[in-house]
């Protein structure tokens, strides 16, 4: 937004900058123009009274010498004629044989001014050619043609374009410094306002935006901070609430299991399958306690990577693939299903070990509960593009279109699996985790049968950071 502000600025500072220059530039070419013509025309009607002198006395040695003394002094040639076309005077090497000037004695003769039109100009070269009649209203006597160097004048004219232009040039800047100062004062509070919505939007206390800029920007500011610590205590309410009552939980759900397993040995043989169940059940609730603690801790941790980057986070998904082969291979047998890897080569991925573990954990533990005995269950990674992709591929009974969709809503949980241990947050753990590192899980249908889930993460740059 900034530079869009700025060009504009700029480009209409430039368009009013030029509206005055160009007619002051043009001005001032027209007017050492008409110096030079109303100059070299007095220099016409002296040698026309001169002339027209020396028709009425028969006496010409007045008009010659005044013209060569013209010529030494100014270095421009003249040609004087009388009434009959006979020259009077002739200097610099002009001669009234030539066409040009026999033209231009011509039209004198009928009592025409012949003057050079068109403005001069910085690169005018060469001369410029003026005839004027000698005589009185309308009797002439004779006609003056003056060739005019035009060097001086496109000299001047030269000097005042370079006055104009450099003042031009300091308007110019003079724009361009208040464009970029208005830019800042208008821009910088939207900025840090923007930074501050990425940091409230990710779940973190966003820094005070404080006042500047217009007015209009100086009560928006005051009022998004009303608004976010408002926001962000609400937030941090829900979070503690979620963290705590998780916390607090453990204390009792460990006395109550105490309890229970000390009535074990009070129970007689037919209550086996209620202690069974009880003790089921517990199971399921410190579960799901712990993977409510770990979704808070997921989210929150993706808030703070959605704004710090997390650019100096890599590790290689290959040697986590390996590792966790290791680790559910024996999790896999007991369950009657069949652990495979490949051999990938080094896979860097643009998160932490710990992470990327903990994404694999998820994503096994869901392959070996829910494909079933005898499935097989592929993990792999490789390199795509810019992307590191980790892979758990079974050939289980898989997920409908529908189960699809909503496979990583929150205690979501295929009515098929209803007697699977479970809570229905693994992929939601998962999906916050790679979300945080700018990834993304993926679940398709795979072939003949099965699910194919796909956890895609940026690969790091040589210098840490993601491409």
């Amino acid at each position: 937004m900034r530079t869009r502000v700025q060009a504009v600025l700029l480009v209409f500072g430039i368009l009013t900058v030029a509206a005055f220059a160009v007619p002051l530039l043009l001005f001032t070419a027209s007017d050492r123009t008409q110096q030079l013509v109303l100059a070299r025309s007095s220099s016409l009607d002296r040698f026309a009274s001169l002339m027209d002198q020396a028709a009425a006395t028969g006496d010409t040695s007045a008009v010659t010498a005044e013209a060569r003394r013209y010529t030494e002094l100014y270095g421009e040639p003249l040609v004087v004629t009388d009434l009959r076309r006979v020259p009077v005077v002739q200097t610099g090497g002009m001669r009234a044989s030539d066409p040009a000037v026999a033209r231009l004695v011509d039209a004198a003769l009928r009592n025409q001014t012949a003057h050079p039109k068109g403005p001069l100009r910085p690169w005018s070269r060469g001369y410029r050619t003026f005839a004027e009649p000698a005589g009185t209203g309308t009797r002439v006597t004779g006609a003056v043609v003056l060739r005019a160097s035009v060097e001086n004048a496109a000299r001047d004219i030269t000097r005042r374009w370079a006055a104009v232009l450099a003042g031009t040039a300091l308007v110019a800047l003079a724009c361009t410094a208040l464009a970029r100062a208005a830019t800042r004062w208008v821009v910088s509070p939207l900025r840090r306002l923007d930074r501050a919505v990425g940091q409230l939007a990710a779940g973190l206390p966003p820094e005070q935006t404080g006042p500047g800029g217009p007015p209009e920007l100086r009560q928006l500011a005051t009022g998004f901070n009303r608004m976010a610590s408002t926001v962000t205590a609400a937030l941090e309410q829900q979070r503690r609430l979620v963290a705590d009552t998780s916390h607090q939980m453990r204390n009792p759900m460990a006395a109550l299991r105490l309890r229970v397993d000390a009535l074990r040995t009070q129970l007689p043989a037919s209550a086996d399958r209620t202690y069974n169940g009880v003790t089921g059940e517990l199971d399921r609730l410190e579960t799901l306690l712990d993977d409510m603690l770990a979704l808070a801790a997921a989210e929150h941790r993706a808030g703070e990577l959605t704004v710090t980057g997390g650019a100096d986070a890599r590790c290689d998904a290959a040697e986590v693939v390996r590792a966790q082969h290791r680790r559910w291979q024996p999790v896999a047998d007991r369950a009657g299903a069949r652990l495979t890897t490949g051999t990938p080569g080094p896979v860097p991925a643009a998160c932490t070990e710990r992470e990327l573990t903990q994404i694999t954990d998820i994503l096994l533990d869901n392959a070996i509960k829910y494909a079933g005995p005898g499935a097989t269950i592929t993990l792999d990674c490789a390199t795509e593009g810019t992307r590191a992709v980790l892979t758990v591929t079974d050939d289980g009974p898989g997920l409908g279109t529908d189960e699809l969709a909503r496979a990583t809503t929150r205690f979501w949980r295929s009515s098929r699996q209803t007697g699977t241990p479970g809570t229905g947050l693994g992929l939601a753990i998962a999906e916050q985790l790679l979300a945080g590192r700018g990834g993304h899980l993926e679940l398709r249908p795979a072939h003949p049968h099965g699910l194919h889930a796909t956890a895609a993460l940026p690969r790091p740059t040589p210098t840490g950071g993601t491409p």
